[in-house]
């Protein structure tokens, strides 16, 4: 994938080395808001934290087992979106996504998971998509009840973040059923 206009606002850029910087600010800004659902937020201290997650990113991609992107808004990175590590065998895939503070409640991620699923489905022919959050995390939850996905059930525990573990709501979407929803 390469830099995909979603709208007269929104892009999706592949994660390149340059990003390191916006993305380290974006996550510091962001840092009390998103510590409630990523356990890596404490972790990244530094911008090099960041750099060294692009480049994972990057090899991982190049080597085509997954994808990530930044989410810009008005030429503004907002958030962060990608595939977790595909499996080609079983042709499924999960998606994963953030936005900085200041940036929910506009629908933008919900455009951006939007592209990702039409990519997966449609272009990489891939059958499964799978979107875990925790389950008291309602902002992140209506992006796939939004799109269509099916709430397949709940992993207790399934995280530990800062404060306790946290259950996880899996939503799964076939291609068979986008198609229907298209």
């Amino acid at each position: 994938m390469f830099n995909y206009v979603i709208d007269e606002e929104l892009m999706l850029k592949p994660l390149a080395p340059e990003h390191a910087r916006p993305m380290f600010q974006l996550v510091d800004r962001s840092r009390e808001r998103l510590r409630q659902w990523l356990p890596w937020v404490d972790g990244v201290t530094e911008q090099a934290h960041i750099a060294s997650f692009i480049k994972n990113a990057m090899k991982l991609g190049g080597d085509n087992g997954g994808f990530s992107a930044g989410l810009w808004v008005q030429g503004e990175l907002a958030g962060v979106i990608g595939y977790h590590e595909i499996d080609w065998h079983n042709r499924s895939v999960g998606i994963g996504y953030w936005l900085g503070e200041g940036y929910e409640g506009k629908g933008y991620m919900t455009s951006a998971v939007r592209v990702f699923v039409d990519y997966a489905l449609l272009e990489m022919e891939l059958n499964r998509i799978e979107i875990r959050c925790a389950t008291g995390n309602a902002p992140s939850r209506a992006i796939p009840e939004r799109l269509g996905f099916v709430l397949e059930g709940v992993i207790r525990q399934a995280e530990k973040l800062p404060d306790d573990y946290v259950n996880h709501a899996v939503y799964g979407l076939l291609r068979s059923e986008w198609q229907l929803l298209g």
